[in-house]
């Protein structure tokens, strides 16, 4: 009697090498360490990220107003550390099904949602202006709708310091659940070209803590881009001021 065994499909490999990851994080933090020592690093802290250069064979066919959430073990905003990071929510106060900024500033203190302010985005410039002066936003949220029109009314100093706000259903109830998974991620905005920047760590984190988000950033682009492995051409990781150091490269 013949028995017929099922296929069983093969794992995903990662294209990933730990070993160059590490390598380059290791180079990048003695870089790091003697920069500090033998210059002002006053500039340099004011960023304080690691950063993660995605380099694509063909420029992907993308809403590029939303980011690609790409999980990652260390994540870059703690939402339980003892100092609350600040985060803003702009809401549609303009459109005749809007949620009132009481509503929200309600739902918001009742669901311990983390978010810190929240502005009406007919008064976006002139309250967003006077916000920034009293506090450093690590994050910013708008209702889904305000998307499209958000560049123009924020500027585009704001665009290029890289602060663009994250979409999000105010439709649906839980506002906490997809605040808390944009804090949880790294955020892979889609260039217009090949080439794209992605925070994927911070210098105040321990080495293997910065290493094991950089593997982490890399699999999950490379598992969410379409075309997936076979439309990544280059990796590098580099601090703001730093050469670009090569993790990966495509054979193909």
């Amino acid at each position: 009697m013949s028995t017929t065994t099922a296929a069983i499909p093969p794992r995903h490999q990662s294209k990933v090498d730990p070993k160059n990851v590490n390598r380059a994080v290791k180079s990048l933090l003695k870089w790091w360490d003697s920069k500090s020592k033998t210059e002002n690093s006053e500039s340099l802290e004011n960023d304080g990220f690691v950063y993660l250069t995605v380099t694509l064979k063909r420029i992907p066919q993308l809403d590029r107003t939303n980011p690609l959430m790409i999980p990652l073990p260390h994540p870059l905003i703690d939402l339980a550390a003892e100092d609350s990071p600040e985060l803003c929510l702009i809401i549609d106060d303009k459109h005749k099904n809007k949620i009132t900024k009481e509503a929200a500033l309600k739902k918001i203190e009742a669901e311990k949602i983390p978010i810190t302010s929240v502005i009406k985005v007919s008064k976006l410039k002139s309250d967003l202006r006077k916000l920034e002066e009293e506090k450093r936003f690590e994050l910013y949220f708008a209702e889904r709708r305000l998307m499209p029109i958000l560049p123009k009314l924020l500027g585009k100093e704001f665009v290029k310091k890289k602060k663009n706000p994250i979409a999000i259903n105010l439709r649906h109830g839980n506002w906490k659940e997809q605040i808390e998974k944009a804090c949880e991620s790294a955020l892979f905005f889609v260039g217009t070209g090949t080439c794209s920047v992605v925070k994927v760590a911070k210098l105040s984190m321990g080495r293997k803590e910065i290493a094991e988000n950089v593997v982490a950033a890399m699999n999950g682009i490379g598992e969410s881009v379409p075309g997936k492995w076979k439309n990544v051409k280059l990796f590098h990781l580099k601090l703001v001021e730093s050469l670009a150091l090569p993790v990966y490269q495509s054979v193909a």
